[in-house]
Formats: C-alpha cells, structure tokens, sequence
C-alpha cells in the first residue's frame, strides 16, 4: 500500500500554479470527454484526498492498538459521559450501519474499555459507555490523535482552511440533495 502513497509524481502545476492531476486528466482524454472536466478533476482529487485521509487514520489507529471503527466509537463516546448513547444513534453519528455498531461495541466490550447499559427511559433500549479503562484509554490517544492531524495541513493559510472547510462542506450538502433527489426518482 506505500505505493498508494507516493502519487507526488502524476501531480504538475497548471497556468495558474494550481496543482492538477495529470493522470485524471490523461484518464477523461482517453475517455472521450470533450467538455470542462474541472468539476470532474474537483471530485476526483477529493476523493483521492479522501481516501488516502482514511488509508492514513487507519494505520494510525491500528498502531494504537485499535481499528478506524473501533477508535469512532471511543471517540464518540467520550462526548457522551456517564450517560452514554443508544447504539442506533451511536450508528447514526458513525454513519455506519447498527450491525456494524454491534460488533464495534463487542469487540470493545471485550477489551473492558466499553460497556453495554440500559436505557433509564426505555427498556429495549441499550446505551453504550465507556469503561474507566476506555476513559484512559480514550484520554493516552487524544492528544496524540489531535496532533497526528494538524502537519495534514502544513503550508495551508488560515483563510485557506476555511475555504477548504467552506467547500468541502458546501459539496457535501450537494451530494445529500442529490442523493434526495435520486431517491424520489
């Protein structure tokens, strides 16, 4: 997979000195595409973005002993406290589905650093929690989860960062309208 990380070779500078991937391009020539592939390059790039972003959180994850899902759910759950969170809406926030949920607490339930509790409102109702071994865990993984981060933006300026925010959040809102859309078809 090392590979997968060492794409700086397809990636040129355009007219304006922005960067482009000339493989993507190379990719939609071959195609046929004859019109602007600009919106094109834009998801193209994020999704590359993307997946090396998740590819990179899940090997940090797993030197913490832990996988991406299982590292979501201690995370998750340390905003919820004593409380804890019904599984289904723990699977809402993961975007994953309550099966998944299931095996993620189980797993960590095994390790001693998540317990399952009753709802004190419905009894069909599970919450999950973490355990005072999950605190600590959470807590020896937070600063250093927060810090493996930031150099992901090195040579971003702040007003960069917020655009970066800006748009990635304003095409997440397209793709759920059209998603909405498709669903109504």
């Amino acid at each position: 997979m090392k590979d997968y990380f060492d794409r700086t070779a397809e990636l040129r500078l355009d007219e304006r000195g922005c960067l482009f991937d000339q493989r993507t391009r190379d990719f939609f020539k071959y195609r046929g595409v004859e019109t602007d592939i600009s919106p094109l390059e834009a998801v193209a790039a994020l999704r590359n973005a993307a997946k090396l972003l998740h590819i990179a959180q899940e090997r940090w994850a797993e030197r913490q002993g832990l996988s991406e899902g299982r590292l979501g759910v201690l995370l998750i759950l340390g905003r919820f406290g004593q409380e804890g969170i019904n599984l289904g809406r723990l699977a809402e926030l993961l975007r994953v589905t309550p099966r998944n949920i299931t095996g993620l607490v189980d797993n960590l339930e095994r390790a001693g650093l998540v317990e399952r509790v009753p709802d004190a409102n419905d009894r069909r109702a599970v919450h999950a929690r973490l355990t005072e071994a999950g605190r600590e865990r959470l807590d020896s993984i937070w600063k250093p989860s927060l810090d493996q981060q930031f150099p992901l933006t090195r040579g971003f300026t702040r007003e960069e960062l917020v655009q970066l925010r800006h748009l990635c959040l304003k095409l997440l809102t397209n793709v759920i309208d059209v998603e909405k859309e498709e669903a109504v078809k």
